[in-house]
């Protein structure tokens, strides 16, 4: 199995100022989450930036970086440009991973890709089983549900399913990852795509993939993803799960 690892990486975060480079025991945040990609199987990885700053701290530690323009409104659209920009062939697997996931294990990397590849879906994706019902009413938590080939039939922010009888199964409940596979030709025609309402009101891009018809190949976690950092107090956890790691 070939494939590529594209890191999406913007400097600007409303919720937590320059997320990716914050400290964390040494390191920038976006170096946890590049290493942890050199070690799955993928051929290349890339991280993928309109910030010189991000690109000179990223260059500092050894990595691969690419420039993009400052116009894109999403990871899918920075792809796109670095799917141009190299010439990457149609077929070649790209697996857009989250800067802001420095806990996402190389074995989840390898799923995702590893999904696709036996797919007949334009995209892969996964998802884990929610444990509290805090989580399943977040709305910072995509839902997903999905069909019995585990196709994604819909994901929200909102709590679902729905229970009528207001006693949510949890076991039945699952998060969304927000990591996913795709191949190069494909990505061109997904930022490509008219944006449905559905995604205007949820502000999940995905949701106008599902809308075209286009399907997307899911399945569980082969192993929980870690702490994904939006927040001070998610820095301030993932803090604490490295403590042992780096002391």
């Amino acid at each position: 199995m070939s494939y590529i690892v594209i890191i999406p990486a913007r400097l600007k975060s409303s919720r937590l100022e320059e997320k990716l480079l914050q400290d964390i025991y040494g390191k920038p945040l976006i170096q946890y989450t590049y290493a942890n990609a050199l070690q799955s199987k993928a051929s290349r990885v890339l991280i993928a930036t309109d910030s010189e700053k991000i690109q000179s701290v990223c260059q500092n530690f050894g990595a691969e970086t690419i420039m993009t323009g400052d116009h894109h409104h999403s990871g899918t659209s920075r792809i796109s440009e670095v799917v141009k920009t190299l010439n990457i062939a149609k077929d070649e697997i790209i697996v857009n991973l989250q800067g802001d996931e420095p806990m996402v294990h190389p074995k989840i990397i390898n799923q995702v890709a590893s999904i696709l590849e036996n797919s007949e879906a334009q995209m892969s994706s996964l998802f884990e089983s929610i444990q509290d019902e805090k989580t399943y009413n977040d709305p910072n938590c995509v839902k997903v549900v999905c069909n019995r080939d585990k196709m994604a039939m819909y994901f929200s922010r909102a709590p679902i399913p729905v229970f009528r009888n207001d006693v949510p199964e949890l076991d039945k409940c699952y998060k969304h990852i927000g990591i996913y596979a795709y191949r190069a030709g494909f990505v061109e025609e997904l930022v490509g795509l008219k944006q449905s309402n559905y995604e205007k009101y949820e502000k999940l891009e995905q949701l106008s993939a599902l809308y075209e018809g286009y399907k997307i190949q899911m399945d569980e976690a082969c192993m929980k993803p870690g702490i994904g950092v939006d927040t001070e107090s998610d820095l301030f956890e993932l803090k604490e799960a490295l403590k042992d790691a780096n002391n």
